[in-house]
């Protein structure tokens, strides 16, 4: 059987990236990753996913700043671009600069698993805190969330084994 590409894996031990091409090889990544995650979360609008990013916020990260916007956004691809974005718009009111904060998580993360979505919205608060991806911002990450080092592993499963065949999930 060919190879398949683990470009959402180039980071792992050889030792890994062999196992997983195993799996690949062997049609046994999609059902390893169905019955750890068999169910998606309900959060299909940009108001939930605020909504839903907020108690995220409020319950780890109270004295960090405001959000003005958390949305779904189709114009992220995962291939070329992140997961998601986390900007920050300045603009003049009057005599001030003003800052808001915006998070946007590509739409591909409607219909995952809910682990897969808090970890991208974990790692996009994080970056309220840390922007650099730094030994503090995965402190930070882990605060939020304790198994984000796995969830993120995971999710790289999850896009590689979309690029196989299609969402897993519809």
């Amino acid at each position: 059987m060919s190879k398949t590409s683990l470009k959402y894996l180039t980071a792992y031990a050889p030792e890994v990236r062999s196992q997983i091409q195993t799996l690949i090889d062997n049609h046994q990544l999609k059902a390893l990753l169905l019955d750890k995650y068999p169910t998606t979360h309900d959060i299909r609008t940009s108001k939930a996913l605020y909504d839903y990013t907020m108690a995220i916020k409020d319950s780890a990260l109270r004295k960090s700043p405001p959000l003005s916007k958390v949305i779904y956004d189709d114009k992220i691809h995962v291939i070329k671009d992140a997961l998601g974005l986390h900007t920050y718009i300045s603009r003049v009111q009057g005599k001030k600069l003003k800052a808001k904060s915006e998070i946007r998580i590509s739409t591909l993360f409607k219909r995952v698993p809910d682990a897969f979505l808090k970890m991208i919205v974990v790692h996009e608060l994080a970056h309220l805190k840390e922007k650099e991806h730094n030994k503090a911002f995965y402190q930070l990450c882990q605060h939020m969330e304790p198994n984000y080092h796995q969830l993120e592993f995971d999710l790289r499963l999850y896009l590689t084994q979309i690029e196989i065949d299609g969402a897993i999930y519809t």
